[in-house]
């Protein structure tokens, strides 16, 4: 597929401009101005819970798209293929006896074909014909592995570091220590449609102050992407005012309570509400894609929010998280062919479009693009062509960011049920992901209830050989 190829493709997006289209018809001090003026203030104060903050050290990226795989795709379905799998159909040999959720059989052959694909001949399993294009800018690590074989608490651990809830989730810890370079959006957004089954404590805050919670995003509607965010009642200049009003008041009433944690998160709350009305809805607008781009990314809800997550880190969002949908839809618990097949065939052209689009932009280079689930599936079978969940060991994969493209990094053993070599704990995933962001993930801490808390916990490594 060719790239768009137009006029604006390559050129910079300022927040100005993006506010001026935003603010169309307000005059010279509708919405656009006050909030160009009061988010450049904002930016520049360092009193601002959301201000750009230093790195510990030199960043290679300065965003992240999480595209999350939510239920567990199958590693020797997608990215791991196992020829041992062909040989020893329906045998259950002693290492293929781990104990996961469920009771399985034999040995289960993918049903699927695997190729190599691009300069480095990383080899792609046929359901993902258009990410096969983009290998050579994907590093896939084969030797990841976690906890437990649940999705509540393995949802957690991807999404937060432990699995236990309530923790603080990356996106939240990364706008606590980066903060984000757009003061008229929020620093971390959750694209996922309808009511998730574990929900908010995917995105929480937890113990974190309120204003670096993940806002979540139902529905792609621009005018009602975020609800009750228009005021239809006040004028700009006159909610600016009113605003302004009620800030002085609790800076009076905040520093009577040392600086109460929940009223700053509502004071900041209200300041980012009102700085939203004009840029939020323009974020959130498609149609100011050309037609060129739209079929890029192809059609459909998720194709959809990864366009979105392109235009909200352009626009200096710190974290977009992008879920493939509600509830666990890779979780191909029977059939295994069709399912990973069709959530597949939706999903592989929006991913591809999304890193060709990131790429094409000059933005590949400092955003960091991680795809993968929450645990991988067995080898073996459930039923008659199914796969159980499995924690021992599967795949996810990064791009951009200062990411090595073109490899593959660990490895399972001979049918692709646990990790073996060069393994990676999902600490160690959040470890390098920081170490990518410029964090020193041991420093990254919060102090509560008596201890330093941080994403990784006590653990983590950082894989440098996956570095560029």
């Amino acid at each position: 597929m060719n790239l768009p190829m137009n006029n604006e493709l390559n050129q910079p997006i300022t927040r100005r401009k993006m506010l001026a289209r935003a603010g169309t018809g307000l005059g010279t001090l509708g919405l656009a101005g006050l909030l160009a003026e009061s988010g450049d203030r904002l930016a520049a104060s360092p009193t601002s819970s959301l201000a750009s903050k230093a790195t510990h050290f030199a960043p290679r990226a300065k965003r992240v798209i999480h595209l999350f795989m939510n239920g567990g795709p199958s590693q020797v379905d997608t990215f791991d293929p196992k020829p041992s799998l062909d040989k020893y159909h329906g045998q259950r040999p002693p290492n293929a006896n781990l104990k996961t959720e469920r009771r399985t059989g034999g040995l289960f052959k993918s049903p699927f074909k695997f190729q190599k694909h691009g300069q480095s001949g990383v080899e792609v399993s046929e359901i993902f014909p258009e990410v096969a294009k983009c290998i050579d800018d994907i590093a896939v690590l084969r030797g990841m592995h976690t906890d437990v074989p649940n999705h509540e608490p393995s949802l957690l651990m991807m999404t937060c570091g432990n699995s236990q809830p309530v923790r603080p989730s990356m996106g939240s810890w990364l706008c606590y220590g980066l903060g984000t370079e757009n003061q008229n959006l929020p620093g971390f957004v959750v694209l996922c449609p309808g009511k998730p089954v574990v929900g908010p404590q995917l995105w929480s805050n937890s113990f974190l102050p309120g204003v670096y919670q993940g806002c979540h995003i139902r529905k792609l509607d621009p005018k009602n992407v975020v609800e009750h965010v228009n005021n239809t009642h006040l004028s700009p200049v006159s909610q600016r005012q009113q605003l302004d009003l009620i800030h002085r008041l609790n800076a009076i009433h905040s520093k009577e309570r040392e600086r109460d944690a929940q009223l700053e998160a509502r004071i900041q709350s209200m300041e980012i509400a009102f700085r939203m009305q004009a840029e939020a809805p323009e974020a959130f607008d498609l149609t100011h894609e050309t037609k060129a781009t739209r079929e890029l990314y192809g059609s459909g809800n998720f194709a959809d929010s990864c366009l979105v997550a392109r235009r909200l880190v352009e626009r200096g969002v710190r974290m977009v998280q992008v879920f493939y949908g509600s509830g666990q839809p890779w979780d191909d618990h029977g059939n295994i062919e069709n399912g990973h097949r069709g959530k597949a065939k939706s999903s592989d052209r929006a991913v591809a479009g999304l890193l060709r689009d990131l790429k094409a932009r000059g933005l590949l280079d400092d955003t960091l693009v991680l795809w993968g689930g929450e645990f991988g599936r067995t080898p073996v079978s459930e039923g008659s062509n199914g796969r159980d969940h499995n924690h021992h060991g599967f795949s996810v994969w990064l791009a951009g960011g200062g990411v090595r493209g073109g490899l593959t990094y660990g490895a399972t053993d001979e049918f692709g049920f646990a990790a073996v070599e060069n393994k990676m704990h999902v600490h160690d995933l959040h470890a390098t992901m920081l170490h990518l962001m410029g964090i020193d993930h041991e420093r990254l801490t919060y102090r509560y209830s008596g201890r330093d808390f941080r994403l990784t916990d006590v653990h983590g490594r950082i894989v440098k050989e996956i570095i560029a």
